[in-house]
Parts: C-alpha cells; sequence; structure tokens
C-alpha cells in the first residue's frame, strides 16, 4: 500500500487536487476543475482529473458521497498516518 500511495502523491496534479480539497473540502467534479483551471493554470480534461480522483480514491486519500446526480470529494489523509509512523520523527535536538 506504501507504494501506491507513494506513487499517488508523486504526481504534481494529484497533490495539487490534494490541495484544493484541504481549501475547500466537499467538491463536486466540476468544481474541481474550475479551481485548478483559475488558480493553477491547469487545463486538464474533466476526464484526465477523474482519472487523478479515482487513482486518490483508490489509496484512500479520496472519499466520495454521492448527493442526488452529485459526486462530492473529500480529502482523507488518514492513509497518510503509514507513512509517519514508519518513520518517526525524535523532535529532540541532537546533542554534541
Amino acid at each position: 500500500m506504501d507504494a501506491d500511495l507513494f506513487k499517488a502523491v508523486g504526481d504534481a496534479t494529484r497533490r495539487t487536487i490534494l490541495d484544493e480539497l484541504t481549501d475547500k473540502d466537499g467538491q463536486t467534479l466540476f468544481e474541481i476543475c474550475g479551481r485548478l483551471a483559475m488558480k493553477h493554470g491547469l487545463s486538464s480534461s474533466r476526464q484526465a482529473i477523474s482519472q487523478h480522483l479515482a487513482v486518490l480514491e483508490q489509496v484512500g486519500l479520496v472519499r466520495t458521497r454521492r448527493q442526488g446526480r452529485y459526486k462530492f470529494h473529500y480529502l482523507d489523509t488518514s492513509p497518510l498516518r503509514s507513512i509517519v509512523e514508519r518513520w518517526p520523527i525524535d523532535r529532540e535536538e541532537p546533542g554534541p
């Protein structure tokens, strides 16, 4: 799972999508595409963004909820805990 997670966050467009969901959680594909185009100059097709979202959903970083004909995308950072737990950071400064 870690390899898939690293691959998912290794793509700049997917990281930008995650940043946008951090800014405003619960967006539709249309909203995400609009924000990516206006704020970041990304002119990827809706199909391409949908595929990126599918990768993020597959590794658990994005959860979805359907409401009528709309599908809302939500950020879920819990899969990142496995990375943090794998390499704990010692917060103390090393001594001389």
